[in-house]
């Protein structure tokens, strides 16, 4: 009987084995497998995906401001050129509901924490995790924020950048996921954006120009994201560890249903929930992932409390928006 259970599992394994092997095959056929995401620098991952498997990886870097429009537009038109698409976790429901997403469930996914799986369409790997990054050559150690009330302090007025709290969607909903998950009340809350307001932040379209101003020493505190600590290295940038949680919009990976390789599409999916390609996008871009045990080599991040935020409703994206414009006194 012991025996019997052996070469069954064997038996199995190597069913396993011959459906990967058979997966890569077909993929190698197809050619290549092209990639829209609004993740930048990951030019790392699409070459050790092309160097492991022969299949050529092309990527896109869409602005998260533009995904919906570029992706639907193609789409709409048949003339979709993504095989498999990277976005925060609203956009990729959006176009979900849309009809652009197909059904694969990566067998790589298996080690990720229960709630990623969000459905057999979207895999959820990673946090757009946002922070209080600052300049440590001008701020000194003992007026480093320590919560996030401390933004509220006079002592920041005019030296702080963010995105636009009126218009970026991301800032919305980690504005909003304050309210839900780190303040005790709705009037704390309101009182800390509020005095935020008052400080009268510089606002940028989006969290990528948030570091220059920093870096220039134009701006002393960014309301952005850590990973620019690995991606403008060597500039002066640390993050504040706050003694509350970080929070950040959950980022999903899908097939998409008009993949024009869709073995290929699969195979990158696989590899892009792999641990080695999660270890390159920590190591390289900075990103958080949920691949158990993986972390950035950002100081102290292993330690952070992340948390996902909401997914807020285009209702709920407008009307918070509009109500940040009136308190930020947006012309």
């Amino acid at each position: 009987m012991k025996k019997l259970a052996i070469l069954l599992i064997l038996v199995l394994m190597a069913t396993s084995a011959y459906a990967d092997q058979a997966l890569i095959e077909k993929a190698k056929a197809e050619g290549k497998a092209t990639f829209y995401a609004n993740i930048t620098a990951i030019e790392p991952i699409m070459e050790a995906f092309t160097n492991d498997y022969g299949v050529k990886g092309e990527y896109t870097r869409i602005s998260t401001s533009k995904f919906l429009a570029t992706v639907l537009t193609e789409y709409q038109a048949g003339k979709l050129l993504a095989d498999v698409v990277q976005a925060p976790l609203p956009i990729l429901e959006f176009l979900k509901d849309k009809g652009v997403l197909a059904s694969y469930q990566s067998p790589a996914a298996a080690g990720y924490p229960e709630w990623t799986r969000k459905d057999d369409k979207i895999q959820i790997f990673g946090i757009e995790y946002v922070a209080l990054i600052y300049n440590k050559e001008l701020v000194k150690p003992k007026d480093v924020p320590k919560r996030y009330e401390d933004l509220t302090d006079p002592k920041w007025q005019g030296k702080i950048v963010m995105a636009n709290p009126a218009s970026h969607a991301t800032t919305i909903s980690w504005l909003v996921g304050l309210k839900e998950k780190v303040f005790p009340s709705t009037e704390a809350w309101m009182k800390f954006v509020k005095g935020l307001a008052a400080n009268k932040p510089m606002f940028v379209a989006s969290f990528g120009p948030t570091p220059a101003p920093v870096e220039s020493g134009e701006k002393l505190i960014a309301i952005s994201m850590p990973k620019y600590i690995i991606t403008k290295a060597p500039a002066p940038l640390d993050w504040a560890r706050v003694q509350q949680p970080l929070l950040g919009s959950p980022r999903g990976i899908a097939v998409t249903a008009s993949a024009s390789h869709p073995n290929a599409a699969k195979l990158f999916v696989d590899y892009w929930l792999s641990r080695d390609a999660m270890k390159l996008l920590a190591d390289k871009v900075g990103e958080y992932v949920l691949r158990p045990g993986v972390y950035p080599p950002i100081d102290g991040i292993d330690k952070a409390e992340v948390l996902p935020i909401r997914e807020l409703s285009d209702d709920e994206i407008r009307y918070w928006g509009g109500e940040f414009k009136k308190i930020f006194e947006m012309d």
